[in-house]
Parts: C-alpha cells; structure tokens; sequence
C-alpha cells in the first residue's frame, strides 16, 4: 500500500504561480512512475515515469514542471503563468506493480 498526501492549494491571482506538495508513505519501493492530475475527469498534468522523462500535455508545457526529492520521499508540482481554467481539485498519483493509487486531492483556485 502507497499512500498520497497533498498540500500547497490555494487561491492565487492570474499569472501567478504556486508549488503543490505530494508526499509518499507507506510500501513506496517500487514505484514505477508519479504524476499529477486534476478535475473530475482526472486530466493528466504530468507523469513521471522512474527512470524516464516526465510527460506533459500542451495545455500545461511550459508552464508546470514535476519534480522530485527522494530524500523525503515528495513530489512536487511548480505552476508558473497560472490561468482561470488551470482552476481544479489536483491529485497527487502512483503506480505500483500494477496497482493506481490516488491522494485525497488540494484545490487550485485561480480568480482576481
């Protein structure tokens, strides 16, 4: 079992920038890959594959960059240029043996 803990969401002007948090606990060796993604339909923000380059769609390059420190076993997302429609509840991902897990989501707001 791999569990998901989210932090960082906000309520943040456009253009601006926010770095969300997903710390990992639990049975984490074996991750295969780690990602992002938001809104109910659970649209892919970034994947990062172990030992691979990490994957985004058109609607976010350029703009968000996934990290990680394994040292404290967290992932990070850095938004840059943020916009009204990047407004979602965001859920931190893991894959492991086959098996997905998901984080309880930290909302994104982004209004003036």
């Amino acid at each position: 079992q791999v569990q998901l803990v989210e932090s960082g969401g906000a309520l943040v002007q456009p253009g601006g920038s926010l770095r969300l948090s997903c710390t990992t606990s639990g049975s984490i060796f074996s991750i295969n890959a780690m990602g992002w993604y938001r809104g109910k339909q659970r649209e892919l923000v970034a994947i990062m594959p172990r030992g691979g380059s990490t994957i985004y769609p058109d609607s976010v390059k350029g703009r968000f960059t996934m990290s990680r420190d394994n040292a404290k076993n967290t992932v990070y997302l850095q938004m840059n240029s943020l916009k009204p429609e990047d407004t979602a509840l965001y859920y931190c991902y893991a894959e492991q043996l086959g098996n997905d897990y998901w984080g309880q989501g930290t909302q994104v707001t982004v209004s003036s």
